[in-house]
């Protein structure tokens, strides 16, 4: 996941200089935003507090993921959101700032990493859902 989002937003940094909107296919456009802040552009401008919570959240992340090696394919989203931050993470490092390039209509910009932390996300909620459902709670 790292060397995909990484790889495509090379590319969009190659081609596209920021603020610059291709149409590509249907409602889907290409363009190029420089996004210092979280989803959305929230906390544009925090400095150091973005990449502090996205390791905090890394650790989480991993922590859960140690703690539930037994949940049924849990590595698959862990994976997806593990990549995907250290993605957002790597930009954040490297240029201090996020290349988002994917744009609907009525939506913001995100990337690759973007989705891959979303649908990670959503998969170990509910994976977290149903492996604590079927745990027993008389079980240590």
């Amino acid at each position: 996941m790292l060397l995909l989002d990484q790889g495509v937003k090379s590319a969009v940094r190659a081609n596209i200089i920021v603020g610059e909107r291709r149409d590509l296919l249907g409602p889907l456009d290409l363009v190029r935003v420089s996004n210092q802040g979280v989803a959305f552009g929230f906390m544009n401008g925090a400095g150091w507090v973005v990449p502090a919570i996205t390791v905090a959240a890394l650790t989480g992340v991993l922590i859960w993921f140690g703690t539930h090696t037994s949940a049924y394919l849990a590595w698959i989203p862990a994976g997806l959101v593990l990549g995907g931050a250290a993605g957002n993470l790597w930009d954040r490092l490297q240029a201090g700032a996020v290349t988002d390039f994917i744009k609907l209509p009525h939506w913001p910009a995100f990337n690759i990493a973007d989705m891959a932390i979303t649908i990670g996300v959503v998969a170990l909620v509910a994976i977290a859902e149903i492996y604590g459902r079927d745990k027993n709670p008389q079980d240590p």
